[in-house]
């Protein structure tokens, strides 16, 4: 059987509310998720034990593959599903790591995708989504893989018709761990952000054939609750913001995820081009990708 072929696109993370935190220590979170078109590749040749290789110019970055999410969702599904067929991947890794773009998540999701194929797996099969959320709290929205409003821990998934907007996303190289990031929140279990009130003033999101100006506006009124614990973790974060927020054309810009990697919204494909371009100049060790979130 030929090789099979998934992208794992980069999750952009448009808001982020953390709701709270459970008393069993996971955070609920409320978040508008776009996919960008930069993406790592992964492929699979079926057939043979579970293997893993890692290459292209972030595979350093990876670590042990016995860490890989692309590995543990695969021995995951294997244990949830009797005689899954498996084989060997191959991840190209060119998205950063650590990085609040949910590169890991994206490629986890993109190995159940591919195993779903092989097997002949529904996406909406009960076992695929629960290790999905197993493996991760990113990994079923990037199982999707298209703009959702994502709510509780990451199960909760509502697609949105969001328009494809010009972007640059930036990374200054410094990875940042989720953990670290919450811990720098200090929420303690069982204490909420976000009470009633709050829940019943909350945006409604444009409907099909909104504009960018019209995303944006609802956007500007939530914020990325972990932009600012993140920034104490990582003050470069701040110099990643400020380089955004002084480009040309620029109509929105904010942190992704738990950092470091940050984003900014266009009004045309040229106001992005051209920034990406002045920070690559101004600071040729960070990671620029200038493109689209849809």
């Amino acid at each position: 059987m030929a090789a099979l072929i998934e992208e794992g696109r980069a999750k952009v993370n448009l808001s982020l509310r953390v709701v709270g935190r459970r008393a069993d220590g996971y955070h609920d979170l409320e978040s508008v998720v776009a996919f960008a078109d930069c993406a790592d590749r992964l492929t699979l040749e079926p057939g043979g034990e579970l293997k893993l290789a890692t290459t292209g110019p972030l595979a350093a970055a990876c670590g042990e593959t016995s860490d890989n999410l692309v590995f543990k969702a695969a021995k995951l599904l294997a244990e949830a599903v009797p005689n899954l067929k498996l084989g060997a991947f191959a991840l190209d890794k060119v998205l950063p790591v650590a990085a609040g773009i949910g590169g890991g998540s994206a490629d986890a999701a993109a190995a159940l995708r591919l195993l779903a194929r092989l097997n002949n797996l529904s996406l909406d099969d009960p076992r695929l989504q629960k290790v999905a959320l197993s493996t991760g709290a990113d990994v079923p929205v990037c199982l999707l893989s298209r703009a959702c409003d994502m709510t509780g821990v990451g199960e909760q998934l509502l697609p949105l018709p969001l328009p494809s907007m010009p972007c640059v996303m930036v990374n200054p190289r410094v990875p940042v761990a989720t953990k670290d990031v919450f811990q720098a929140l200090g929420l303690r279990n069982g204490e909420l952000l976000v009470g009633a009130t709050s829940v019943l003033g909350a945006p409604a999101w444009p409907e099909t054939g909104g504009s960018i100006a019209d995303w944006v506006e609802v956007l500007e009124t939530v914020a990325n609750d972990l932009e600012a614990p993140a920034m104490r973790i990582e003050p470069v974060i701040g110099n990643v913001l400020g380089a955004l927020r002084d480009s040309a054309g620029v109509k929105l810009a904010r942190m992704s995820g738990s950092g470091a990697t940050c984003f900014a919204i266009y009004g045309a494909p040229a106001d992005a081009h051209a920034a990406a371009e002045k920070i690559r100049r101004d600071h040729p060790g960070w990671w620029v990708h200038a493109g689209t979130l849809s």
